[in-house]
């Protein structure tokens, strides 16, 4: 547990900051299509952080205007951990009882209808777009730091 905290720490760790991240003097359409390969190539691994957040934070506007989204995943989840805190025993509910495998029939029977109805799909859809235009946008038209035409001009 401990490598996988640490790799999450490496990764905020290359968190780029705001002033350089929305550095608007440095956005400029490209001259041609070898240097828009080239920009992309260099701020997705740069920035690699940076749009991570972007996307989690796309993906939790998502969840937050698609309610039953949102309401189908958490009962979902929590239906299945309530199910599995039983240990295998059967729930008894007054003179009804119900073995794990009828609980877990009976949250598919309520759960399916209810993600097909929640449109998992066209909310998925909609993060991809959202996502690929906006990371794709930044890094075709962030222009790469002046450091580096040095460093491959030495090369």
């Amino acid at each position: 547990m401990s490598l996988a905290a640490g790799s999450i720490q490496n990764k905020f760790a290359n968190i780029r900051p705001p002033q350089e991240f929305f550095d608007v003097k440095r956005i400029s359409k490209p001259q041609n299509f070898g240097e828009l390969q080239s920009r992309i190539s260099y701020n997705l691994k740069y920035y690699q952080t940076n749009y991570a957040l972007i996307v989690s934070a796309l993906s939790v506007y998502s969840l937050l205007t698609n309610l039953l989204l949102l309401f189908v995943i958490v009962f979902t989840l929590a239906g299945v951990f309530g199910i599995s805190k039983l240990q295998g025993a059967d729930l008894e509910l007054g003179p009804l009882k119900l073995t794990n495998s009828q609980l877990y029939t009976g949250l598919l029977v309520i759960a399916v209808p209810l993600g097909f109805l929640a449109s998992p799909i066209s909310a998925l859809l909609w993060l991809i777009g959202a996502s690929s235009v906006s990371v794709l946008s930044h890094a075709s038209f962030m222009e790469k730091p002046i450091e580096t035409a040095f460093e491959e001009e030495s090369v």
